[in-house]
């Protein structure tokens, strides 16, 4: 047998493409069992029949960002033998908080320009459940801030930056390994949108504009706190101008994509 092929017969670079795809797959089934966990638990203690939409909203974060994430991240590092110096982060520099502070910027540019091109071609993005829950109770806003720094930008950048992207690094060029790691970010994302198809095909080619800057500053800096940082800057910043549009403009909140 070729030492470029495993026992399956797959290719070293297809093969990582595989594994790290389902990884992602992994992560968001994980995500469901912890979600149903944290949801009967919160049934059985409160001996409510139903679960609110910010209720549900706080045990998704909490059960994928903050638990399932990490955790199938963590194990597969354990897995390969791998410590924590692989996903390669430490205490920003001013030079990376600068790249921080760019990657924020261009990705506001991207998503302003793609938005444009939405509109001319006639299109239509999918809205985001989070933002349409957040959007009807405008005072859990402030605490979905927070989860941007705390939760999603951390999380989603454990997983999809730092272990992905980083595994699919050993056998790519850092342009393919971004592209592929988007790849695992973006289509995942369906779940959370409200749309008909074409509209949430809309949506995650404009994820992919994000999820390509973020991995591109990973790349930059080598290290993780940098993209992880801009990502909670990024939906910090959404939830920010969402918070201003339902109270001050409620008209206005069709146009962002949050």
């Amino acid at each position: 047998m070729s030492t470029t092929e495993t026992k399956w017969g797959l290719s070293p670079r297809a093969r990582s493409v595989l594994l790290t795809y389902a990884l992602a797959v992994l992560a968001f089934g994980v995500g469901v069992v912890f979600l149903t966990a944290i949801a009967f638990t919160y049934l059985s203690v409160t001996g409510s029949d139903q679960i609110s939409a910010v209720a549900s909203l706080g045990m998704s974060l909490i059960a994928l960002q903050g638990l399932a994430f990490p955790l199938v991240s963590l194990t597969f590092l354990h897995r390969r033998g791998l410590g924590l110096d692989f996903l390669n982060y430490s205490m920003p520099s001013l030079r990376e908080l600068g790249q921080t502070v760019l990657t924020f910027v261009g990705i506001i540019a991207l998503v302003i320009v793609a938005a444009i091109v939405i509109q001319a071609l006639g299109l239509e993005a999918a809205s985001n459940s989070a933002g349409e829950t957040a959007s009807a109770n405008p005072e859990v806003i402030p605490f979905l801030i927070l989860a941007s720094f705390l939760l999603i930008g951390p999380g989603e950048e454990l997983l999809f930056r730092g272990v992905i992207q980083g595994t699919l690094r050993e056998h790519f060029s850092a342009p393919a390994a971004i592209f592929l790691a988007s790849g695992a970010f973006a289509p995942l994302h369906i779940t959370a949108l409200i749309g008909d198809l074409q509209a949430g095909l809309v949506t995650i080619a404009v994820l992919f504009l994000p999820s390509l800057a973020f991995g591109y500053a990973y790349e930059r800096t080598d290290n993780l706190v940098v993209p992880a940082l801009a990502h909670g800057i990024y939906d910090a910043f959404l939830f920010a101008m969402l918070y201003l549009a339902t109270v001050y403009a409620p008209e206005s909140t069709s146009l962002l994509g949050v």
